[in-house]
């Protein structure tokens, strides 16, 4: 028997619908690049006190190849056994990727640990039909509710039309969507398969468009479908930006929520986030150094000892570091280092 988002506390439900930030959550590696459960649990509880609403595990930060070393389960158990121990409601999400058989694998095992949704990848349906990969949604959908996810075709997603989003918003265990396309026609289709499906009251949308995460959250969206004007909006977040100075990333959601629609001070700050997100994500480089990125930052922090990733290869780029050193400088107002500092010995506990 499958989960639904119906068998959701209460709590949970709220959370989402109210939208949250949800950080992909990092992989703890030390030098000889296997799990470093200390600091793997120290990631969780920095987001955790810095007020992230979820958590997003096995997901492309965390490194789809976690599943060819054997660590998907325990680096998902250890994100649930931490995230239990807080005295919040937090929302569990768990990536799942590959066909079929493997997608829903992955959300049994995810639905065993006490994860709330998948965050689905369709990148392994590439070739596929429309009517395959709908009916590959499906399948998952019957073991756990959806978080639906839009990736850019740039870094492997798929181009998916108006008229698929709306046949996969029409499945009733859809819970969210994470859009991410970095584009804003293909963002548009998105918003209007939602509205063509009439599920934007059981739908809640998360940006994932690192390029423009807070417009996306402070623009109203008038969609026409039907006959009928649908304004839709973003409640939250599901990001690999949000795994660094999250406290700011929290912080300034709330103010989001708080301001109105279009807030000018708040729509001046997304060009500075943006510049941020440029230099995490080896933007220059065709986001090669995307996880190194957010690892670096991490490490001088001191919730990560390495940058070090499965894959040897991986790593910053040539100038990246010099990137990463001038955002510092010219936006550290949106660091939150000081509550790292402040919290680190205890999180490492």
């Amino acid at each position: 028997m499958g989960l639904h988002w119906q068998d959701w506390p209460d709590a949970v439900r709220a959370l989402l619908r109210g939208g949250c930030v949800i950080p992909a959550h990092p992989l703890a590696l030390d030098e000889r690049r296997q799990l470093d459960p200390r600091h793997q649990r120290a990631l969780t509880r920095y987001y955790l006190a810095a007020g992230a609403g979820g958590l997003a595990v096995g997901v492309h930060t965390t490194q789809f190849a976690i599943r060819e070393v054997g660590l998907y389960e325990p680096v998902l158990r250890l994100a649930a056994e931490t995230a239990a121990q807080a005295t919040r409601p937090v929302l569990l999400v768990a990536g799942a990727i590959g066909r079929t058989a493997q997608a829903v694998a992955e959300a049994r095992v995810a639905r065993g640990l006490g994860y709330h949704a998948v965050l689905l990848s369709l990148a392994a349906m590439k070739g596929a039909s429309e009517d395959e990969i709908v009916a590959h949604c499906q399948a998952v959908a019957a073991e756990m509710p959806l978080f639906g996810f839009y990736l850019q075709p740039s870094v492997g997603g798929i181009p998916l039309p108006a008229r698929f989003w709306q046949r996969f918003a029409a499945i009733e265990n859809v819970a969210a969507i994470k859009v991410a396309p970095f584009d804003r026609y293909a963002t548009l289709d998105v918003l209007r398969g939602v509205a063509l499906a009439g599920a934007e009251a059981r739908i809640t949308l998360f940006t994932g468009n690192d390029d423009h995460i807070l417009a996306d959250l402070l623009t109203p969206f008038a969609v026409r479908a039907h006959g009928r004007e649908v304004t839709l909006r973003f409640k939250g977040g599901l990001l690999g930006h949000w795994a660094v100075w999250t406290k700011t990333a929290v912080d300034l959601l709330g103010r989001v929520h708080a301001a109105p629609p279009g807030e000018p001070a708040l729509l001046a700050l997304d060009a500075r986030v943006t510049d941020c997100n440029a230099a995490f994500f080896d933007v220059a480089n065709g986001f090669h150094g995307c996880i190194a990125g957010i690892h670096e930052v991490l490490r001088r922090q001191g919730l990560l000892r390495g940058i070090w990733c499965l894959d040897p290869k991986e790593g910053l780029s040539a100038g990246q570091g010099a990137e990463i050193d001038r955002v510092y400088r010219d936006h550290a107002d949106l660091a939150d280092d000081d509550f790292v500092r402040r919290h680190l010995n205890e999180w490492l506990s």
